[in-house]
């Protein structure tokens, strides 16, 4: 077995972590076509740019215009020396090979739109399972508001199951796609989940109250699937970079990414390669962002303090089966895309609402904590895991026998951790949000987020954290620090759905 899927099996054993634990993939052996990113010097890109790349060797795949960004493949060895000699461009870098790993861890709403406070229900057959709810408050939330289908909610991840019987009535065709070759190709067929990940965060973003399963946070809003993650969990640069260009072209109201973006977990400005892509990454949020995206994001499962980062013992993957090297870092290098700008970073707990135990944290990439689960604490669902849909054909592949569920009328549901469970929480609640405050732009949604939620003070004891195996910051002591309004570990505190339809 390849060394990345020893590291994935593993993560299962060690705490069965789903979501935003990512490993770079290996390199592309030598000689064989590689997809580059292409960052220009100016938001723009050269009229004559596909003469130039054909020029050097290449093929364009995609141009992004209006953030200076063009995706090329090329088999060349000089094909990246020859673009960077040119005047226009500021950085080239590779990204066969590289990318993000997610360690596992139909029809489009049509006719009059119903008012933006329309109730919903939480009496589906597994609401009853759903601790995750309960404790933020959205049955309360929805007597008010299940939100509005005039609000999408882009769910960028490994695609989702437009068939299931939880979604299917949700789903928006007009704004899903397909990212994984830099270029996007539409509609939900071609973002049809393969993994089960992305399933499972659409769920608890939109299931639909309807007598079946579960019920989601916004089960009035639409969701729209936008692949940019493989069948086996990896997010390629040029994937995110479309995947955002889509969101801003469409002006999808909110996005959950339940993620890390780039071949590194942290990515750091002094080094070419991780600076070109880095750029490409945030221009692309920025778009997004500018055209009304509240971007919502997973701060990571490494257990890692982002405001002092000092190693990276996870990325790149070197070629099997080395082990990828240590490597130090600084504050100069952040974790994309929870650090950037404008970016509503969302840590974990599970349901003692203390930091799950795998969550990474950081004033700088936490704004507010949600329910992502925390297997050292049972509480009569299993091992206090967040229950969300999958879909049916991969649920005996993908989800562990003792974390399966099925409802009556035979739609399937599967537990998980991580803060790729936290996260679609925090996009439901922006997505109710947005439904009763349609002009607010997104830092007035964010600022909503934050200002409702309910703060939770440092644990007294964090003991128990200290030597969490995967943690990447050379097994440090995970310390909390901060009042109870803000700290590192629950950002302005834990998400309240109520709270926030009653802002």
């Amino acid at each position: 077995m390849p060394r990345l899927l020893r590291r994935a099996a593993a993560l299962v054993t060690v705490g069965g972590l789903a979501g935003a634990l990512l490993f770079a993939a290996p390199v592309a052996a030598s000689g064989q076509a590689q997809t580059y990113l292409v960052v220009f010097k100016d938001l723009a890109v050269p009229a004559k740019l596909a003469k130039t790349v054909s020029d050097a060797g290449g093929t364009l795949v995609a141009s992004y215009d209006k953030i200076g960004v063009a995706v090329v493949r090329s088999g060349t060895s000089t094909f990246a020396p020859k673009l960077r000699g040119n005047t226009t461009v500021a950085s080239v870098a590779a990204t066969a090979g590289f990318a993000a790993l997610l360690a596992s861890d139909t029809s489009t709403a049509t006719g009059s739109s119903p008012s933006v406070d329309t109730p919903a229900t939480d009496a589906d057959s597994l609401s009853g399972l759903q601790w995750d709810m309960a404790q933020i408050r959205t049955p309360a939330a929805h007597v008010i508001t299940g939100g509005s289908p005039t609000v999408v909610v882009g769910d960028i991840d490994t695609g989702l199951d437009y068939t299931h019987p939880d979604l299917a009535a949700n789903v928006d065709d007009a704004d899903s796609a397909n990212c994984l070759s830099g270029s996007p190709v539409a509609g939900k067929v071609a973002a049809m989940d393969d993994n089960g990940h992305g399933t499972h965060t659409a769920g608890t973003i939109a299931a639909a109250s309807n007598g079946i399963g579960i019920v989601g946070v916004a089960p009035n809003v639409r969701i729209a699937g936008i692949k940019a993650g493989n069948s086996d969990g990896y997010f390629f640069p040029e994937a995110v970079v479309c995947a955002f260009m889509w969101v801003g072209d469409h002006h999808i109201d909110v996005t959950n990414n339940s993620y890390f973006a780039d071949p590194w977990l942290f990515n750091c400005k002094n080094d070419p390669d991780q600076r070109a892509i880095l750029t490409a990454e945030s221009r692309a949020i920025k778009y997004a962002q500018q055209n009304g995206d509240v971007v919502v994001a997973a701060a990571g499962n490494q257990a890692d303090d982002l405001d002092h980062p000092t190693q990276d013992r996870t990325s790149p993957d070197d070629v099997p089966p080395q082990p990828p090297p240590v490597r130090d870092i600084t504050n100069a290098c952040i974790v994309i895309p929870t650090e950037v700008a404008g970016v509503v970073g969302a840590s974990a707990v599970g349901p003692t609402l203390v930091k799950s135990f795998y969550s990474s944290y950081g004033k700088q990439g936490v704004d507010v904590t949600a329910p992502g689960g925390d297997s050292r604490s049972p509480d009569g669902t299993v091992n206090g895991r967040v229950l969300s849909t999958w879909p049916a054909a991969l649920l005996a592949a993908t989800c562990l026998p003792a974390r399966q569920v099925v409802d009556a009328s035979g739609a399937t549901y599967c537990y998980q951790q991580g803060t790729s469970m936290a996260s679609p929480h925090v996009a439901g609640i922006a997505a109710l949000i947005k439904s009763q405050h349609p002009d607010w732009k997104p830092d007035k949604v964010a600022a909503a987020i934050r200002s409702t939620a309910d703060p939770i003070a440092c644990p007294a004891d964090t003991s128990d954290l200290v030597h969490f195996p995967l943690a990447t910051d050379n097994l440090a002591p995970q310390v909390c620090k901060g009042g109870a309004n803000n700290n590192n570990f629950y950002g302005h505190g834990e998400v309240n759905a109520l709270s926030a339809v009653n802002k």
